[in-house]
């Protein structure tokens, strides 16, 4: 008996975790669709107020130029970003240079904190506030670009008729059909029966 309530308090356990912040992402990404250009204004106060916290670690607690300096790099290289926003080719220059300096911020974080201590609280807010926050919000923005109407043309259509014809709101596509699919697994709508 207290196995069988050990393994259900833990099953609540893994659904609360796993559950809510599926639910909270597929919400994050709706509201990301649907205001496209108040998430472009957020993203660049993020980009800016991360660039004043690199700054600010700079020159008050002296962290190096390098570290700095790549940081600030890669906070450049998101504002090329969010200059097509919400239009983001994955293929796009700007968007692997981006990848690619995500990558080499948290090797040159993982190695100056080896290397330095800090409680891990701060580091856990130089990682959430400088490494992850930015990188996260372009992440689950990526298809509020699929369903703008002129994106959604082929060549040769005109945009009255592609609207009323391919572009439909009730399809959807990227990281929200993946959200789709996984609330309609866990959670499925009831249907009527006739």
């Amino acid at each position: 008996l207290v196995a069988l309530t050990l393994a259900h308090t833990v099953t609540k356990i893994c659904l609360f975790l796993l559950l809510y912040p599926a639910a909270g992402l597929y919400y994050l990404a709706e509201l990301i669709e649907e205001y496209t250009v108040a998430t472009s204004r957020i993203i660049k106060y993020m980009i800016l107020f991360s660039t004043g916290v690199l700054a600010g670690l700079y020159v008050f607690e002296g962290f190096p130029v390098l570290m700095v300096g790549v940081g600030l790099f890669t906070n450049l290289v998101y504002f090329g970003l969010l200059q097509t926003f919400p239009y983001i080719l994955l293929s796009s220059p700007n968007f692997i240079l981006s990848c690619v300096l995500v990558v080499v911020n948290h090797y040159m974080a993982f190695q100056y904190f080896a290397q330095e201590y800090y409680p891990f609280s701060e580091v856990l807010a130089y990682f959430t506030i400088c490494l992850w926050v930015i990188p996260f919000a372009f992440f689950v923005s990526l298809s509020a670009g699929e369903n703008v109407l002129p994106s959604t043309m082929q060549q040769g259509d005109d945009v009255v008729s592609n609207y009323f014809t391919k572009g439909k709101r009730g399809k959807r596509s990227g990281i929200l059909l993946v959200f789709s699919f996984l609330k309609e697994a866990v959670l499925p709508s009831r249907q009527k029966m006739y």
